[in-house]
């Protein structure tokens, strides 16, 4: 997915309200950038960091800047915008780029199933079984290489993982894909301190047969692209 305009680059000095950051252009503006993240954005918020924008000429627009990426330590780079996973993947899909749900005829998004959910895509083809599969944003890392998610309380990730083990135990396939969206990790683990529930739901959804899968971006300020897989660890108390 290519960015729709050039990206430009400034200083975080604070993100609050959930969904609002004010940043330091490098032109000595201060302005107040739409943030498409509800999560704690551990590690990727501190004031001073060196953040990208993108700015938007719609006049109906309230804020005319969104706040894409963070600048990381070595050049790296994140993607803060938790809406993009799926896009990344819908993409990917229609390319052959996922080894582990290539090859279906369809991959529809946001189908309806369990109790009043939508799974993200439902993969189908003739002689095939159905495969749901959701996707979760990953970008926290605390320790070495490691992408962890998640990074605060997810109840509805839960309920997700229960959702998809009945799928599995119906006899259907069932794929639980997590999308590191930073340059600097290449493996994949849950933060089991930071919601043990979504620990044992996942320990639960893997033991009736729920697939999980990894995968890193390509990340630079012109686009951002699902690049190869990374090891998944399973829970330690599973």
């Amino acid at each position: 997915m290519k960015f729709e305009t050039p990206l430009i680059q400034g200083t975080l000095l604070r993100r609050y309200k959930r969904f609002l950051a004010d940043i330091l252009l490098e032109d000595g503006r201060e302005v107040t950038a739409h943030c498409a993240n509800p999560g704690a954005m551990l590690g990727l918020n501190s004031p001073g960091m060196k953040v990208w924008l993108e700015p938007s000429n719609n006049p109906k627009r309230k804020l005319p800047f969104s706040w894409r990426l963070v600048e990381l330590e070595e050049g790296h780079l994140a993607g803060i915008d938790t809406s993009l996973p799926n896009r990344l993947v819908g993409e990917a899909l229609a390319e052959g780029r996922i080894a582990e749900i290539a090859g279906y005829e369809n991959y529809r998004p946001e189908v309806k199933y369990g109790t009043g959910s939508r799974v993200d895509f439902l993969a189908t083809g003739e002689g095939q079984a159905d495969t749901y599969i959701e996707v979760k944003n990953v970008h926290l890392r605390r320790e070495g290489d490691w992408a962890e998610f998640p990074d605060c309380v997810t109840t509805r990730g839960a309920k997700h993982l229960r959702e998809l083990a009945l799928v599995a135990q119906s006899g259907r396939r069932a794929v639980m894909l997590f999308v590191v969206q930073r340059t600097d990790c290449g493996r994949f683990r849950l933060a089991e301190d930071l919601d043990p529930a979504y620990a044992r739901a996942f320990a639960e959804a893997r033991a009736a047969g729920v697939e999980a899968i990894a995968y890193q971006c390509a990340i630079t300020t012109a686009e951002i692209r699902l690049a190869g897989p990374v090891p998944v660890q399973d829970p330690i108390g599973g």
